[in-house]
């Protein structure tokens, strides 16, 4: 039977898109509310208001315990296991529906679901480094444990301008969001412990290239930084960052990609986000 398969979310991206066991992994199908028309399915970032002030759109609905359910018992039929990689609890319950799934298959299916504590690029991260074990063989349980042990040595950072579009995921009230679009306030969020815990205010682009560097400045040995570029991209702001860390000799890779809907949909698609992963 072919090795341990791994699922993960439509939020994820991979900072090398081809990369080893990439045929490992199942990249769960990205579905909208149901009140809205799911002829959505090939929409992009950029297909989305940059504002949720005066117009609605499209919002990544989680599969339900159920449909976990019949995804796990139908991959594990055709390989020695099913491991679960999601995104943190904080953008929406699929990390819980997935474990209770698990659960109820009552140990007739090997599934093991992990929470990245992370998103997009940082979860693409995690998600490659599982997939290259799964291709070399690692067993169900202990690719668990090494998935587990990779999670605290991603971090997350997210500069997010669309305060309407987490107005409607919950993490601002109304009055916030609102007053803070209007006065072009970029707010700037860490990812700790899969938490959106605000930090500080970006004033100008040169403040937000100040507190990018200032964050990577953090860690000594870093195996990966990944830019998660917005739709429009900050372009001025990432071409900074690369100059300043090109000036410190740094030679940790770089890579960068651009939102995709699902995650969008959640944080607004003109966010800039950066993922660090310690060697």
């Amino acid at each position: 039977m072919p090795p341990v398969c791994i699922v993960t979310d439509s939020t994820a991206l991979f900072p090398n898109p081809v990369f080893t066991g990439r045929n490992q992994v199942n990249i769960l199908p990205a579905n909208w509310q149901p009140e809205l028309a799911n002829s959505f399915e090939r929409l992009k970032a950029a297909d989305f208001p940059g504002s949720l002030k005066e117009v609605d759109a499209p919002l990544l609905a989680t599969p339900g315990t159920a449909e976990f359910e019949t995804i796990f018992r139908q991959l594990a039929a055709r390989h020695d296991g099913v491991l679960a990689i999601l995104h943190s609890h904080e953008f929406s319950p699929a990390s819980s529906r997935a474990q209770d799934a698990a659960q109820a298959l009552d140990g007739t299916v090997p599934v093991r679901v992990v929470d990245s504590h992370s998103v997009s690029l940082g979860l693409g991260l995690i998600v490659q480094a599982a997939a290259a074990a799964a291709e070399e063989g690692m067993p169900l349980p202990e690719l668990d444990l090494f998935t587990r042990s990779l999670v605290p040595k991603v971090y997350g950072l997210l500069c997010v301008p669309g305060l309407t579009y987490l107005r409607r995921s919950g993490y601002v009230n109304p009055s916030q969001a609102i007053v803070g679009e209007y006065l072009d306030i970029l707010q700037v969020f860490t990812l700790d412990n899969g938490e959106l815990v605000p930090t500080q205010k970006a004033r100008n682009p040169r403040h937000l290239v100040d507190i990018l560097h200032e964050f990577l400045s953090e860690f000594v040995d870093l195996q990966h930084i990944a830019l998660l570029q917005g739709a429009p991209p900050f372009e001025q702001e990432t071409r900074a960052l690369r100059e300043r860390l090109a000036e410190e000799h740094r030679n940790t890779p770089i890579s960068e990609q651009i939102i995709n809907a699902p995650f969008a949909s959640l944080i607004g698609p003109h966010s800039l986000g950066i993922f660090a992963q310690e060697a």
